[in-house]
């Protein structure tokens, strides 16, 4: 894989993946996917050959890391990008004093996904935006759930 994950600062271009996975291709509404927290959030993009491809947002919440907003164009999935976006987050929390877990709302159809990278599913299912999620969370400190 030549895909290259990295920190941005350029949200714009974040944004814009969003829209495409989340509002074009997921009906997700502008209200739903936009909010006021871009500006405070870590944002990781991923490029293949220099190509924009995927990303996510990092918010830390207290002692949890919180991991949202992870999309990847569809004619790249299906090749690791999300799982690789998933495990440069939690190295990425790893890093942060006082962060003891990561928590991600994940779409019921995802659970799997993230079941494997080593979350485990807690709570109920909610509504998010028309679409039915699932809490999962990762111990950061259980070097057994390593990503």
């Amino acid at each position: 894989m030549s895909v290259a994950i990295a920190q941005t600062r350029d949200i714009t271009l974040c944004r814009a993946l969003r829209r495409t996975v989340f509002i074009d291709e997921q009906g997700v509404s502008e209200a739903d996917e936009l909010d006021d927290l871009d500006d405070v959030a870590i944002h990781l993009l991923a490029r293949d050959v220099g190509q924009a491809i995927g990303s996510a947002r990092l918010l830390v919440q207290g002692e949890v890391g919180k991991i949202g907003r992870v999309c990847v164009l569809a004619h790249a999935r299906g090749r690791g990008i999300g799982a690789a976006l998933i495990r440069h987050a939690v190295q990425r929390f790893r890093t942060v004093a006082g962060v003891t877990s990561v928590k991600l709302g994940a779409q019921t159809h995802a659970l799997g996904f993230y079941h494997a990278l080593g979350f485990h599913a807690v709570g109920e299912v909610y509504d998010d935006a028309g679409i039915a999620h699932r809490d999962m969370v990762l111990d950061l400190s259980d070097p057994l759930k390593a990503v």
